[in-house]
């Protein structure tokens, strides 16, 4: 594997996420701006007597969607992380936001669930679409081969609540997309991005999805809290450090960085943005042991938790002494330049 490249800036765009937070402000010094700024910027005809209508705001639900756009020099590429569980609120939102379907070239899925491959179908048939339009290639469409018919949690009480059926491969392939399946690490857009394997355990507290099911083709119902299908995405932006995507962290946040560092040895951590899953009863007993592990093992200069991470471990993050906090909310932008 080729070690991927340096970036001279990265740009994130949260699409999907469960919270909808276009109000708090954060640290001058944190490189991110709320769906406002963009509604300021670039909806002139909404202007009405000098005053912004703000009536295209993005809605949130539970899932999360990343865009990601990593330029060297005068090169860029384009990945988008997940579609989020609804492919029709997708859309929506990236209109809102005023993305290009047509730039987008690799659609990544980090792991099969709902919240976060429910979309593809409708997501990567759009951007297909919009591409071959404008005279491009059909996108990539990068999945892990291990795929399982459904999936859900098995409660307390017994009772097991499915998740919807995941979409097929073969569906997918039949989308248009240029498929590529990958279960070990490779360097997806030309180079610019760095796409896990299997995330190694290193903790000893962050053993999985308490209660995780998946159902295989044939109905069988197996315990799988480990959910070996996850995968992380990094960037190395100079002057800054690796910037960490993480979408659910069923392997863990920490042994999702840990990973990162392992993977780009030397440079510290500049931004870990995702879902951290420290929500429910069982996942929060490990919300002190993963702040404590995450300031001291990784120290990652931004966090900015979404989706699953809950609000527990969100007011234990806010206040564990990072350099920098700022959460995920649906269409935040986070522009990562090397600092003059």
């Amino acid at each position: 594997m080729t070690t991927p490249a340096v970036l001279d800036e990265l740009r994130l765009l949260v699409i999907i996420d469960n919270q909808s937070d276009i109000l708090s402000s954060v640290p001058a010094t944190i490189p991110r701006s709320s769906e406002v700024i963009h509604l300021l910027r670039h909806t002139p005809e909404e202007v009405a007597g000098g005053h912004v209508v703000f009536d295209k705001l993005c809605y949130a639900c539970h899932g999360l969607s990343v865009l990601l756009t990593g330029r060297s020099g005068s090169c860029h590429h384009t990945v988008l992380f997940d579609t989020g569980p609804d492919g029709n609120l997708w859309l929506d939102n990236a209109a809102k936001l005023g993305v290009a379907l047509a730039d987008i070239e690799l659609v990544f899925l980090s792991h099969w669930h709902f919240d976060h491959s429910g979309g593809l179908p409708a997501v990567v048939g759009a951007i297909v679409e919009a591409r071959s339009a404008a005279g491009r290639p059909a996108p990539i469409l990068d999945l892990h081969p291990a795929w399982p018919c459904q999936r859900g949690i098995r409660l307390s009480s017994g009772e097991t609540m499915l998740f919807p059926p995941e979409p097929t491969i073969d569906e997918l392939g039949q989308s248009g997309a240029d498929l590529r399946l990958h279960a070990d690490v490779h360097t997806p857009g030309d180079g610019m991005f760095y796409a896990s394997g299997l995330i190694t355990r290193a903790t000893t507290y962050e053993t999985g999805l308490e209660g995780h099911v998946s159902i295989d083709a044939t109905g069988t119902v197996l315990a799988d809290p480990v959910i070996a299908d996850e995968r992380f995405l990094a960037a190395h932006v100079r002057g800054r450090g690796v910037s960490v995507l993480s979408a659910c962290s069923h392997a863990g946040i920490v042994n999702t960085c840990l990973g990162a560092m392992d993977a780009f040895p030397g440079l510290p951590v500049d931004l870990v943005l995702g879902g951290y899953h420290l929500a429910g009863a069982a996942m929060e007993r490990r919300i002190d042991s993963t702040a404590d592990d995450l300031f001291r093992r990784v120290n990652p200069r931004i966090v900015a938790p979404g989706h699953c991470t809950g609000w527990r471990a969100m007011a234990k993050l806010a206040g564990a002494g990072f350099a920098g906090y700022a959460p995920s909310s649906v269409g935040a932008r986070y522009r990562l330049q090397e600092e003059s």
